[in-house]
């Protein structure tokens, strides 16, 4: 106060009208130590329900897959957990890294050829994918399958008139889409997006879809599980030109809902339309390896109107979650969770006895039956007894009031699907 004149801190506020001052204490509850605000926030924090004290087959595109102690102890790192964006590569080694790793995992996973260093998450990534196809083919419509996620299907059309798109569904029949009918929808499409497994967790005829797009001139883009390509077909080994998908379910907790990442793939000729960052592999002035910022199509660094992404701050640390999660499994160990996650589906249909939404199609970890009543009302009625039974299709499909998707994942016991099959029991019709 000295340095700046003043008398008192009184005098800094001036010029501030008396009449605008509140000129009395806030009417504040009294401060809590440090002991007391920590129980305050236990309270507020046990309203919660989450699956350590609910038992939950909950998934519909957000899953409760094992996250192996590895990937909390290497986040915690403090130049990972501090990082930002890496715009000086002699400073940001260690980042770049690791991001150049995600994206030859992701590109291993998917058969594609490049990948970006990940997108805010499963949704906006399929409106990306739109936005490449529609540049790169000069088309603008977009056929989605209804058996898609309802979530990803509403961030497309919400996307679509800035885009200046026309979005084409194409109805399910019998749980997956038909191809005959795709193909009719895609002629003069920029693209067309279908999801494997479905929404339903039914395995779409996926190259026989990719085929319809591409005999049609255009663009396939498929959504996938990461957790399902250690047993399912990538999408580039059946001539999709785009991969996308959520990667929660691998090394992300639920996190109610968010944050998490989403990864976005393609084949190399499309790489300039990208959305995001791109981390390549050079080498320096003494010939040692080095990591840089090799693509970058933001407004922020090239022409506006070249730019084919306003992404800022991208999802680095949650994709690096899953890179280390991804690490650990390997590829025989993603593919035993595959394998253990079909296993106990196909256990849980048998248990249930209840009747198959769709009893002719083949699943992954995700099936719906019929409950024989409002299946919101099975699923308040359950939760009262601590399990979470799966998802009410009726919230998003015309006709399905009754059906109930049941999630099953690795960390889902046999046990525990005797104990949904009791509550299903008790709370069905």
């Amino acid at each position: 106060m000295d340095a700046i004149g003043v008398s008192s801190v009184a005098d800094l506020f001036s010029d501030v009208p008396p009449g605008v001052r509140l000129d009395r204490e806030l009417e504040l509850e009294r401060p809590l130590a440090e002991h007391e605000l920590q129980r305050h926030l236990e309270e507020l924090a046990a309203r919660n329900v989450d699956t350590t004290n609910e038992l939950s087959f909950l998934g519909a595109g957000i899953y409760d897959h094992y996250v192996p102690a590895i990937a909390d102890a290497v986040l915690q790192r403090g130049e990972f957990l501090t990082a930002y964006t890496p715009y000086q590569p002699e400073m940001s080694q260690g980042v770049l890294q690791a991001i150049f790793e995600y994206q030859t995992v992701v590109c291993e996973l998917t058969g594609m050829d490049v990948s970006n260093a990940s997108g805010y998450d499963g949704t906006t990534v399929a409106a990306d994918a739109c936005f490449i196809a529609k540049h790169a083919t000069g088309r603008s419509k977009v056929v989605v399958t209804e058996a898609i996620n309802p979530q990803v299907r509403q961030v497309v059309k919400t996307y679509a008139p800035g885009f200046g798109l026309e979005i084409v569904e194409v109805p399910q029949r019998a749980g997956a889409t038909d191809a005959d009918e795709l193909a009719a929808a895609a002629k003069d499409a920029a693209a067309v997006i279908f999801q494997q497994p479905n929404f339903f967790g039914v395995l779409e005829p996926a190259a026989d879809l990719a085929a319809a797009a591409n005999d049609a001139g255009a663009l396939a883009v498929a959504h996938v599980d990461p957790m399902s390509l250690g047993v399912l077909e990538a999408p580039g080994n059946y001539e999709c030109a785009l991969a996308i998908g959520e990667g929660q379910g691998t090394g992300n907790y639920q996190s109610y809902g968010g944050p998490h990442y989403g990864f976005l793939a393609a084949r190399k000729e499309f790489i300039r339309r990208m959305p995001g960052r791109i981390i390549g592999e050079t080498t320096d002035t003494n010939g040692e390896r080095g990591y840089v910022l090799t693509l970058q199509t933001r407004e922020q660094h090239i022409r506006r109107e070249k730019a084919t992404s306003n992404i800022t701050t991208n999802q680095t640390l949650l994709a690096l979650q899953g890179l280390v999660a991804l690490s650990w499994l390997g590829p025989q160990g993603l593919r035993e969770v595959g394998e253990t996650c079909m296993s106990l589906c196909a256990y849980a249909q048998r248990q249930l006895g209840l009747e198959l939404l769709f009893p002719e199609r083949a699943t992954f970890k995700e099936f719906a039956v019929r409950v024989g009543r409002s299946a919101r009302d099975v699923i308040r009625d359950a939760r009262a007894r601590g399990v979470h039974p799966g998802y009410a299709l009726g919230r998003d499909y015309e006709g399905m009031d009754d059906a109930l998707r049941v999630c099953v994942t690795e960390k889902r016991s046999p046990a525990d699907v005797d104990r949904l099959a009791q509550v299903l029991a008790d709370v069905a019709a």
